[in-house]
């Protein structure tokens, strides 16, 4: 089959690699216009389109599907589209353009965390499976029948940034099968089943932590938002990174006091206390908990005042 394929950050790295090593031609890879980065802000090609001029692959760069990269797309006579992670709409005629349609990995297990950031708001929210799902997409976001899905046990100590890893490394041979079954015909997708559960994008709010909440719950918030847009309270008044935490055995602590226990820093939250392992003061890197507390001129710092 013809393809093309839209996606932009590392994480659809794997789908594409796993696409061009196999039998299918990829037309033309689709991926958003070069982005500032660093602190010089130097324009950089986003990890897609970095691939795809090594794999000799043509590139569109467009922020937007608009009329213009539809019809581009359509003059490549696709027969199918795949979608991951492009940070971009499909809307028709685009959705429509390609024999088959469009094909996108999503990073939940459907129709459980819709949107635009199903791994951080699984992680938030605790739970303990999640999954990649390859679907038909259709206009209603994220809501098209099913090809075939993976499920993942989140590993004990999990950030946002570490489960997308997996998943795009589980989810590229997923897709890949359901590409060359599309190609020979006998590629079956379901309807979803469930009730479905949305993933807006993150805000800098949802980082913002409040102490007096229970210590699992925070952990589960700092799992998700790390390492965008990344946990946060405050400390005198200024901006205090939490970067990584687990739980503590030490004495119950008011909620956002800061002490010693042993060789640990610990800070108490609304149930029991939590052992802060990496955090980053304002306008100071990230260090350890330790070096950072050692540091302090109060003996026992309050977070969240």
């Amino acid at each position: 089959m013809r393809l093309v394929f839209a996606g932009t950050p590392a994480v659809a790295v794997p789908s594409l690699r796993a696409l061009a090593a196999g039998p299918h031609e990829i037309a033309a890879v689709i991926t958003r216009s070069d982005a500032p980065l660093g602190r010089k802000r130097v324009l950089t090609p986003s990890p897609v389109a970095q691939v795809a001029e090594e794999l000799g692959i043509p590139v569109i760069k467009a922020d937007r599907l608009d009329a213009e990269v539809t019809a581009r797309i359509a003059e490549l006579e696709p027969d199918l589209g795949v979608i991951v992670a492009y940070g971009g709409l499909v809307r028709e005629p685009l959705l429509s353009t390609p024999a088959h349609g469009w094909i996108n990995l999503h990073f939940s297990l459907l129709p459980r965390w819709r949107g635009a950031a199903p791994v951080q708001r699984a992680l938030m929210a605790g739970d303990a499976v999640t999954g990649a799902s390859v679907f038909q997409l259709v206009a209603a976001l994220d809501a098209g029948d099913v090809f075939a899905e993976e499920r993942y046990e989140v590993p004990a100590g999990a950030t946002s940034a570490t489960v997308l890893d997996d998943l795009a490394e589980i989810g590229a041979p997923l897709l890949a099968r359901v590409v060359d079954d599309i190609a020979d015909g006998t590629a079956v997708a379901v309807a979803q089943q469930g009730e479905p559960t949305l993933a807006p994008k993150l805000t800098l709010d949802d980082g913002a932590l409040d102490l007096t909440r229970d210590a699992e719950s925070l952990l589960h918030q700092i799992a998700g938002v790390t390492p965008e847009p990344g946990a946060h309270t405050t400390l005198e008044g200024a901006r205090f990174k939490i970067l990584r935490a687990a739980p503590a055995e030490a004495p119950p602590l008011p909620p956002g006091r800061v002490t010693a226990s042993g060789k640990d820093v610990v800070v108490g939250t609304g149930s029991t206390p939590l052992r802060l392992e990496t955090v980053q003061p304002a306008g100071k890197g990230a260090m350890a908990a330790g070096d950072w507390f050692r540091g302090l001129r109060s003996s026992e710092p309050v977070l969240g005042a």
